[in-house]
């Protein structure tokens, strides 16, 4: 089953129209979503998800409760061996959220880092986000290294100094670059070892078709 890990900035507190409408029809393909539970655009998401009539919903907390759950759905809670209360010990439940979905759906305010690095998240896994640019009420694809150049681009000057100092972006960045490399080589590797015109095949791309139909259902097109 396919599930949908969506978030957002903390700043954002109302969430646009065209948000809750992609968030409707998600629910309306009974997908599996997945959620934090911090204050902004998390209770945001929440609360429109049980306007939609969702149950197909896990909040992921980091430490013993969810700080939000407005539906009291199950709760994933995730350990962190970070100090309590620091950005380190938070990002634990984002990235399980991250290994655990397929795709990701993100509200963002073109600076917040936790978001963005949400995406990131995502993309060292080669899973696709759909982001929603809440200062252009607009949305991107981010399938690859080079829509996620476009979506930094779209950062103020200030806010890439300061991701640089939450995060240490660059570093990210170039660790993102020899992941995908490293997984591109694997890819290789295992394509050689695979017998050509197998059954698996014809699988794989039955199964391929099917993703493509169901994503093309939610997701806006490729920019």
């Amino acid at each position: 089953m396919t599930t949908v890990f969506i978030g957002g900035s903390i700043s954002i507190t109302r969430l646009h129209a065209k948000v809750e409408e992609r968030i409707n029809r998600i629910v309306s393909c009974d997908f599996d979503v997945v959620v934090g539970d911090a204050d902004g655009a998390d209770t945001s998401i929440q609360e429109c998800l049980l306007k939609c009539g969702a149950r197909k919903v896990t909040v992921y907390c980091s430490g013993d409760r969810a700080r939000n759950n407005v539906a009291e759905w199950p709760v994933q809670r995730v350990t962190s061996k970070a100090k309590a209360g620091t950005r380190a010990y938070f990002t634990a439940k984002d990235l399980e959220m991250a290994r655990r979905s397929n795709y990701g759906l993100m509200v963002w305010d073109c600076k917040s880092t936790g978001t963005l690095s949400n995406v990131i998240a995502l993309l060292r896994r080669r899973k696709k986000s759909v982001v929603f640019l809440n200062t252009k009420t607009e949305f991107v694809t981010i399938p690859d290294r080079a829509g996620l150049d476009h979506l930094l681009a779209l950062m103020s000057d200030h806010a890439r100094i300061k991701a640089e100092e939450k995060t240490g972006l660059s570093s990210v960045l170039a660790n993102l670059e020899q992941d995908q490399l490293w997984q591109d080589q694997l890819e290789q590797q295992q394509h050689s070892l695979e017998l050509p015109g197998g059954g698996d095949d014809a699988c794989r791309r039955s199964a391929d078709s099917l993703g493509t139909d169901m994503r093309s259902r939610w997701e806006p097109p490729d920019p």
